[in-house]
């Protein structure tokens, strides 16, 4: 298995490479500004260059067909699928390197993640898309509004979101014929 395959998914186009390595580079450049501008430590500033680069790059990589057909494929399982997620542990991160980002907010945040893919994975099939556009924009609200995390940095939780929630999540399904 290649280096491409790994980070993008056996049999991605050219196209599907180009979109995942363009928007990871320009998340990572995104991160290193604002975290440069906030003043923050060089250490800090690593690690959200780091941290973007992962969150826009997947945000886009596990929207494509096929990061789809690799990661619901046959033989994946609901655990797979949590683990996938669980693994994600960016809100910790997060508040081991960002001035103001508490431990709260990253345990918020992380423990509403995985909520939310405990709803989308046990939704029924026809509903999965829904619930997990509901269970995103109802956990992105929840947790920039009654969380204390700094301005600066609270896209990073809908980016986060996104990638695991609406772009991981959900399998594709075949458009039906007209």
């Amino acid at each position: 298995m290649t280096l491409v395959d790994r980070l993008i998914a056996p049999g991605a186009t050219r196209g599907e490479i180009v979109a995942g390595f363009t928007t990871a580079a320009a998340g990572g450049l995104l991160g290193l500004a604002i975290a440069w501008r906030a003043g923050l430590s060089a250490l800090a500033v690593a690690v959200l260059t780091v941290v973007c680069f992962d969150l826009f790059g997947g945000a886009v990589v596990n929207a494509t067909d096929s990061a789809k057909r690799w990661y619901h494929r046959a033989g994946r399982t609901r655990v797979h699928h949590f683990a996938f997620v669980a693994l994600h542990l960016h809100p910790f991160v997060l508040a081991l390197v960002v001035p103001g980002f508490s431990w709260v907010a990253a345990a918020v945040t992380y423990t509403t993640v995985l909520i939310a893919t405990v709803a989308i994975e046990f939704a029924p099939a026809a509903l999965r898309r829904p619930v997990a556009f509901a269970v995103t924009t109802l956990g992105m609200t929840v947790v920039i509004a009654f969380l204390a995390v700094p301005a600066a940095f609270a896209w990073i939780i809908p980016v986060l979101m996104i990638k695991l929630l609406l772009a991981y999540m959900l399998p594709e399904r075949p458009t039906p014929s007209s």
